[in-house]
C-alpha cells in the first residue's frame, strides 16, 4: 500500500504565502507523475499542478505566476510554494502520485488551505 501524506496547510491572508509538502513511500522519483488537486465547498475537484520524473511540470492557468512545484534535494519530497495567495484558493488540497499523468492512483488525505483576513 502507497501512503501519501500532505503538510503544511493552515490559514493564510491574502496575498501571504504557504508551502505544501508531499511524502510517498520510497523515492517520489518512483512514481511517473505527482500532482496536487483542490477541492473548494461545493466545487468540482481541480487538477492543480504536477511534476514527472523528467522533472517537466504543469500549472493550471490560474495559478501561474503565483505556484511552483519541485522536488526536495533528497527527492523524497514534493513541494507546492504558494505565493499571492488569493481567497479563491481556499481548498482542501490532495497530493497525488501515479504511473500516468495526471497522476490519480494514490491519493493522500488532504490538508487545507484557506485564505481569509
Amino acid at each position: 500500500q502507497v501512503h501519501v501524506v500532505e503538510s503544511g496547510g493552515g490559514l493564510a491572508q491574502p496575498g501571504g504565502s504557504l508551502r505544501l509538502s508531499c511524502t510517498l513511500s520510497g523515492s517520489v522519483l518512483n512514481y511517473y507523475s505527482i500532482g496536487w488537486f483542490r477541492q473548494a465547498p461545493g466545487k468540482e475537484r481541480e487538477f492543480v499542478a504536477s511534476i514527472r520524473k523528467s522533472g517537466s511540470t504543469y500549472l493550471v492557468e490560474s495559478v501561474k505566476g503565483r505556484f511552483t512545484i519541485s522536488y526536495s534535494g533528497d527527492k523524497n519530497t514534493v513541494y507546492l510554494q504558494m505565493n499571492s495567495l488569493k481567497p479563491e484558493d481556499t481548498a482542501v488540497y490532495y497530493c497525488t502520485g501515479g504511473s500516468t499523468w495526471p497522476p490519480q492512483t494514490h491519493w493522500g488525505q488532504g490538508t487545507q488551505v484557506t485564505v481569509s483576513s
